[in-house]
């Protein structure tokens, strides 16, 4: 497995792609059309959440200290005189301003077992921002699939933060090897669940283990791969060959 290493270069400018096409969905839906990927919210729902969520990360990726917040992000509340969309787009300019001028190296909390540095929250904005402007195309039946190396990352995003972080789906018991390929972009993922615990591994890593033998392997793009661990496609749409129940052990959400 070779994993692709972003940069905040990257991240901005994926930021930069899926923010106006997440704002092109959301102007263009009835409020209160339904987005189906994300059951009982409408279209003003999900701006409103994305809201909330990049004007939390404005006080902590800029914030220059560790400490974990008190609280986590809250949905944003309807300003009167002011649409959903435009809300948003208040956030996002906001969130772009701090980013265009974040040093990645600099101090900033996350909740992943990771180091603590800025360089986590556009990463993580990148991806927030890709899989919800696909939830809002959908909900205006034009979704589109998340752009390869973005889903690339999205997908090691999932595997090397989320899971290890213990933001599984659901509580369970796994055991085994899940390979995961994504065949448009000659990318390969290892992952050994054990219990609670999973570990990335590398194809090295594996090769010298005697338990090496993936018990389940799924094969998609890599923006179906990201997406069915989000939830938001069943595994059953891609190729899956082995044991699917250790599935349930690596969607996140």
């Amino acid at each position: 497995m070779s994993r692709l290493h972003g940069t905040k270069d990257f991240w901005i400018g994926a930021l930069r792609a899926e923010g106006p096409a997440f704002a092109a969905a959301v102007t263009e839906a009835p409020p209160e059309t339904p987005v189906l990927s994300c059951p009982g919210w409408t279209v003003t729902d999900l701006a409103l959440h994305l809201t909330g969520v990049y004007q939390w990360v404005r006080t902590i990726a800029g914030s220059g200290g560790t400490t974990a917040p008190q609280g986590r992000a809250q949905r944003a509340e309807p300003a009167p005189g002011v649409t959903a969309a435009q809300q948003w787009q208040q956030a996002y300019d906001g969130l772009m301003a701090l980013f265009d001028t974040l040093d990645p190296e600099a101090p900033a909390w996350n909740w992943a077992p990771q180091p603590k540095k800025a360089a986590f929250w556009p990463r993580r904005m990148a991806h927030e921002t890709a899989v919800h402007r696909w939830d809002a195309q959908l909900a205006i039946a034009a979704g589109e699939p998340i752009e390869t190396k973005l889903a690339v990352d999205g997908v090691s995003e999932v595997l090397d933060t989320w899971l290890p972080a213990g933001r599984r789906k659901a509580a369970g018991q796994w055991s085994g090897v899940v390979r995961l390929s994504a065949t448009d972009a000659a990318q390969e993922w290892f992952l050994r669940l054990r219990g609670e615990g999973v570990a990335l591994l590398d194809t090295g890593t594996i090769l010298d283990h005697d338990d090496h033998h993936a018990r389940v392997h799924v094969s998609g793009t890599a923006s179906d791969l990201l997406l069915a661990l989000w939830g938001r496609v069943s595994f059953d749409t891609l190729t899956v060959a082995g044991d699917p129940a250790l599935l349930d052990g690596v969607r996140t959400g």
